[in-house]
């Protein structure tokens, strides 16, 4: 279980205040696979999907962070989805910032025009050469985006990936020089849990790398309502109760076809 935490300040480095300083909230939540056999999946968790927080209830899934943490938002999932979850990493989205900077920028792509206050986005249709504050704030914007969430989500994998691809590249393996900087940013932009170790964080670059690629399987869950609202808890994101638990069986044994799947 992958969750991309935005821990920020008012004199935020990478981007502009945009009213939620001094907190830490699970922004993203990712959910990695990779079965014995099929294609390794990189499935999409809205963090306001509707769920129910074991000792706390229906709420919305970013909720459980929240109310517990780590913990308490693995114990969630794996209510969710039926799966046990085996690693947790959480990636703070502004530390990602640090590593585009220290690769030497990366190139993102959206296909069209921004102009984001919030976010401090402006971008130019296409795909552009980003140091790292743009890269974040590529990865922050959300109130530009007709797809809010899962758009911001499928962003924030496509810096992750690009990241991931840069970083593997032979050319820049054969410059191990760029390492030290390299390796402090992603230190500080990534937390393991306990049970994880060097050969855990391989395995999740390799992974990630498969999920991403042409054999790899991106989305989210099967969706019945993008604005479902139970009461006061607000607009909520309502997976379908009848499609998911296949779902989650074929994503468990690895009979997701490749590509996209839900809304991704």
């Amino acid at each position: 279980l992958l969750a991309g935490t935005d821990a920020r300040s008012a004199d935020d480095e990478f981007g502009i205040d945009d009213g939620v300083a001094g907190g830490t909230r699970s922004d993203s939540i990712l959910l990695l696979h990779r079965p014995r056999r099929g294609p390794t999946a990189l499935i999409s968790l809205p963090r306001d999907t509707f769920v129910d927080i074991p000792g706390r209830g229906p709420n919305k899934l970013n909720a459980a962070y929240a109310f517990g943490g780590p913990q308490l938002l693995v114990e969630t999932v794996e209510g969710l989805t039926g799966l046990a979850i085996d690693h947790y990493v959480e990636i703070n989205m502004g530390g990602l910032g640090s590593i585009v900077n220290a690769l030497g920028g990366v190139y993102l792509c959206m296909d069209r025009d921004v102009n984001d206050e919030n976010s401090g986005l402006t971008w130019n249709a296409g795909c552009n050469f980003v140091d790292g504050g743009v890269a974040i704030a590529f990865a922050r914007m959300r109130y530009s985006d007709p797809m809010s969430d899962i758009g911001r989500a499928d962003r924030q994998r496509q810096v992750i990936n690009t990241i991931v691809d840069s970083a593997l590249d032979p050319q820049r393996l054969r410059r191990p020089t760029q390492y030290p900087m390299l390796l402090n940013s992603g230190l500080s932009a990534l937390s393991l849990d306990e049970d994880s170790s060097i050969f855990a964080f391989a395995w999740l670059a390799l992974a990630f790398r498969e999920a991403t690629g042409p054999n790899g399987v991106t989305g989210t869950p099967p969706i019945a309502d993008l604005d479902f609202r139970p009461g006061v808890i607000g607009s909520t994101v309502l997976i379908d109760p009848e499609m998911a638990p296949q779902f989650w069986r074929d994503l468990r044994d690895g009979r997701l076809e490749p590509g996209r799947v839900g809304l991704g």
